[in-house]
């Protein structure tokens, strides 16, 4: 297992990446390159320039989140061959720079819907909320207008600029797909781009939707172990992977978390997790919180024994943290919290690694 956090190059992020390096047991960061328009190649010189600053910064660029999929991808349109031709060539340029692994998402018009992104808790940090009734009220170009005003001038990945105009057309548009064409677009596209992946020595993982479940009729479908089963059959390669994150199909109470983390886990088909915790207040309506098992409805050191059980070696994120001790930054993503909850994940890690010491394969 690598414990990694996520870092934005090019001045988006107001955490320097020496910081992270001072972090004891992350050995690298995820990136992302928020300035290339979604749909574009990310240049092969463009990735090595951010590699080269992560490893002069003494750490490891091996896993890449965001690189968005266009919507012409998703709606199936003739267009999509163009994106998705630049979507090979960017997981080619990826596989160059010695990227491991790529997180993707496949939700339509919205990455992910928080109804606040500094709701203040009672020790008085701060953290990304949801509250169901305040998101359905609204609209998505208000959702827009509203976190732009609380994001401290930091980029937020999936709500790009560019494509808040469109959203209510696109929207509009997905009311009359269906939910077995919508996984259909997805086949397409993992038939074209998964081959690409194993030349390139690249594991794809994509994240659950976020929240998992509907919001203004549009296709919701990473959201359960049932419709992740049915992902990973579209195309059986271990290049067709997931991101567990926690906090996105734990927002589903439903979701049986240390049993996902197992049955993946042992299929070889979960190279990246995302660990956080969430509080509900009601069944559709939660706080992300701060990363131990009492500060949320999670049981970490369950999920943590589950992927340490079932063979788990890819990377780890501490995923989003609250705003603590004065600290402003990129919503979720300052250093304390995540810093603190990469550390409880690894104290958690070394116990079970000690409890229960892995067995030799028989090769």
């Amino acid at each position: 297992m690598k414990m990694i956090m996520r870092w934005f190059p090019h001045g988006d992020d107001s955490v320097p990446i020496e910081y992270i390096r001072q972090v004891p047991g992350v050995s690298g960061v995820a990136v992302m390159l928020s300035r290339i328009p979604v749909g574009e190649v990310w240049p092969l010189e463009a990735v090595v320039e951010v590699r080269d600053v992560v490893h002069a910064a003494g750490l490891e660029m091996e896993v890449i989140e965001s690189v968005n999929i266009h919507e012409d991808i998703k709606k199936g349109l003739p267009t999509r061959d163009r994106y998705i031709e630049n979507y090979r060539t960017t997981i080619h340029n990826l596989g160059q720079a010695g990227v491991k692994c790529l997180c993707y998402n496949f939700m339509p018009v919205l990455d992910w819907a928080r109804s606040a992104l500094a709701h203040k808790l009672p020790d008085n940090s701060t953290v990304l909320s949801y509250r169901d009734a305040e998101v359905r009220a609204g609209n998505p170009a208000e959702m827009a207008r509203s976190m732009a005003g609380e994001s401290g001038g930091y980029s937020l990945p999936g709500w790009e600029p560019e494509r808040i105009p469109a959203m209510a057309a696109d929207i509009e548009f997905y009311q009359n797909v269906a939910q077995n064409e919508y996984w259909k677009n997805m086949k397409y596209f993992l038939d074209a781009v998964v081959p690409v992946a194993e030349e390139s020595g690249i594991r794809m993982a994509i994240h659950p939707d976020d929240p998992p479940w509907e919001l203004f009729g549009l296709p919701k479908v990473i959201g359960n172990l049932e419709n992740i089963r049915k992902l990973l059959a579209l195309h059986d390669s271990k290049a067709n992977g997931v991101t567990m994150c926690t906090g996105s199909l734990g927002a589903d109470q439903g979701n049986d978390m240390p049993a996902i983390a197992r049955e993946l886990a042992a299929l070889d088909r979960l190279p990246f997790v995302h660990l956080r915790n969430v509080k509900h207040l009601t069944p559709r309506d939660f706080d992300e919180s701060a990363h131990l098992s009492q500060c949320g409805d999670h049981d970490m050191f369950a999920i943590v024994k589950a992927l340490y059980d079932s063979g788990f070696d890819g990377y780890i994120r501490p995923d989003h943290g609250r705003m603590i001790w004065g600290e402003e930054a990129r919503p979720g993503y300052g250093l304390y919290d995540r810093a603190l909850g990469a550390n409880y994940i690894l104290g958690l890690w070394e116990a079970v690694a000690k409890m229960t010491p892995r067995r030799a394969v028989a090769s």
